[in-house]
């Protein structure tokens, strides 16, 4: 049995306890600064108010100030916590994690300096100490909605990391009936597709306004022919930034790529903003007047690398041939531009075949 730190109590750390908690770990939910009312419902009544599912009874809810304790002797700590609070988290950890301790990143996304495009694990280990420096990273990626995985639907994800031996003892801890789990040493690849599958499921999402807009055809046709043409530049466009990256084209073509980017088109909240801005409204308005408090991934993620990519463009770093959608979804959230799809620029550009 192992010890293990989830820190954020949102819905997919506190769903991912289940698997934890169901091969007998000891499982600590340490919530964040935003989570405190969430691990009070939890104190008080076992369930996850927004995941609407009772978690296990041998789980234990911390509010963060109590992360010191919680963390001491953790064999894994799971980062769970919103791509806005990587920092705070790095911060938070600083001072209390042990030497050696993996983390395990469930966290999605991308941060940009102005001059490079980073992995929020990397991100992340920027504020560990000189000595946590050698702290093993991992990330889960795949299909897994959070909602599912608490009702223990079938959920099909791969964990990666460089060591390939920490990655098959970890993956062994998460393996159940209903949660499989494959390995991947292909970090920068499986990242990059799970942080950019948010911005093009946005995308995918903005049909849904476009067709209300229109209107069905007097045969009664929608628009899935625009939707799975967003969906195919969306991989296509990834393919060419995972190579930019540095990581390998299988996991575009796998769980992490093609399989999260199809869940995550779905539905849920990238796709609920899309309907609005397919609607004509701009993204600033849409998100002050109808989202106000909800997190839109897609939207994050344009507004944290978006400044780096039309600087690295702008230089000829990265092939502005290669990432129409990619650009035109940054105008979109970056600059209140109309949604408008570039149709003439797509399937071209630097990818190799």
């Amino acid at each position: 049995m192992a010890k293990v730190v989830v820190l954020g109590a949102g819905v997919m750390g506190s769903a991912f306890t289940m698997p934890l908690a169901d091969n007998g770990h000891a499982v600590n939910l340490v919530g964040t600064h935003l989570d405190t009312d969430i691990i009070e419902e939890i104190h008080e009544t076992r369930v996850h108010p927004r995941l609407r599912a009772r978690l296990r009874d041998s789980v234990a809810p911390y509010t963060y100030d109590r992360l010191g304790e919680v963390i001491r002797d953790a064999d894994l700590v799971v980062i769970g916590v919103n791509s806005l609070g990587i920092d705070w988290a790095g911060e938070m950890l600083r001072p209390v994690l042990p030497e050696g301790t993996p983390l395990l990143f469930l966290t999605k996304g991308l941060a940009g300096d102005g001059e490079r495009l980073h992995l929020l694990p990397h991100r992340l280990r920027m504020h560990l100490t000189p000595s946590q420096q050698r702290t093993p990273l991992m990330a889960i990626g795949g299909p897994s909605i959070a909602g599912e995985l608490a009702a223990e639907r079938d959920t099909c994800v791969v964990i990666t990391g460089e060591d390939a031996d920490l990655l098959e003892r970890t993956a062994s801890m998460l393996r159940t009936r209903y949660y499989h789990v494959w390995t991947s040493t292909d970090m920068v690849g499986v990242e990059t597709c799970v942080a950019l599958k948010n911005l093009y499921a946005l995308a995918v999402g903005c049909v849904g306004g476009l067709l209300a807009k229109a209107g069905k055809a007097s045969n009664d046709a929608v628009m899935h022919n625009l939707s799975a043409a967003i969906f195919a530049q969306g991989l296509w466009e990834t393919a060419y930034m995972v190579d930019f990256m540095g990581g390998r084209r299988r996991s575009v073509f796998t769980l992490p790529g093609a399989g999260d980017l199809y869940v995550t088109s779905m539905g849920g909240r990238n796709s609920r903003m899309g309907w609005h801005l397919g609607q004509g409204v701009p993204y600033s308005v849409a998100k002050r007047e109808y989202m106000p408090d909800e997190t839109i991934e897609g939207a994050q993620l344009a507004q944290a690398i978006g400044s780096t990519v039309e600087a690295l463009t702008a230089q000829g770093v990265l092939d502005r041939a290669a990432l129409p959608l990619m650009l035109k979804m940054i105008d979109i959230v970056c600059h209140d531009a109309p949604v408008e799809f570039p149709w003439d620029s797509f399937f071209a550009g630097n990818v190799r075949d």
